[in-house]
């Protein structure tokens, strides 16, 4: 008889407080979590880890070394998956970092280039902007990743050290002067020798984890490589 009253408490809870998903807003129906069937079909891939690698590679060409680099999704001003990451960010919904950390994870998990992956460092935000946010948007996402990877997790190691305006309201250039030189290092000794790999939410320019490969690359015998949740291409 408990697990009939509780498919039924479930089911009233669900008529009057209905779950919406993170991506469109729509409600979800009772058996979806997070994101409703149709986004899960139509959120653009980047597919970058398989056959669009040099697409998110040359962002970084001619700037700084990396090995390999992905992102999960496409970013188009207006669409699902800007929704999607404004809702992560803004709207309080961290479970979404949990969800896009397990699906690229299991994308990498197996390819041979992010096997020899040792650790997972995210970039970090500004000690203001997790006190306003309560979190750093892709710190679970960073996590499940290297779970994945069976990979270590440091978030102690990067630290911003310079507190700017949101970007999104800055022009490109303005967000690349912004962000250089913005973070400084800590107990570098633990990546010495490692192949690391630098998780953020969206590349534009790529200023961001350019400053952040600035710091990182004078660690002895590093190797570099980079996913996020979207490219803005």
């Amino acid at each position: 008889m408990l697990i009939p009253c509780i498919i039924m408490l479930r089911d009233i809870l669900y008529l009057f407080y209905p779950l919406y998903c993170a991506a469109c807003d729509n409600p979800l129906n009772k058996n979806e979590r997070l994101l409703c069937t149709n986004c899960r079909h139509v959120l653009p891939l980047g597919n970058y880890h398989n056959v669009n690698a040099k697409k998110i590679e040359k962002v970084f060409y001619g700037r700084v070394k990396i090995e390999n680099a992905t992102s999960l999704f496409v970013f188009q001003k207006d669409g699902l998956v800007q929704n999607l990451i404004h809702n992560l960010k803004y709207r309080g919904k961290e479970e979404i970092s949990n969800e896009l950390g397990k699906w690229l994870g299991h994308e990498l998990q197996q390819l041979k280039e992010y096997q020899s992956i040792d650790a997972v460092i995210p970039v970090p935000i500004h000690k203001k902007r997790l006190k306003e946010r309560g979190y750093n948007q892709v710190e679970k996402f960073g996590i499940e990743i290297a779970k994945k990877l069976q990979a270590d997790y440091h978030d102690s190691i990067l630290k911003k050290i310079s507190y700017n305006k949101k970007q999104s309201k800055h022009g490109k250039l303005n967000r690349w002067t912004n962000t250089v030189e913005t973070f400084g290092i800590q107990n570098e000794s633990l990546l010495y020798n490692k192949h690391i790999l630098i998780v953020d939410d969206i590349v534009t320019t790529g200023a961001t984890i350019e400053s952040c490969i600035n710091v990182l690359k004078h660690i002895p015998n590093i190797k570099i490589s980079i996913a996020t949740m979207a490219l803005t291409e």
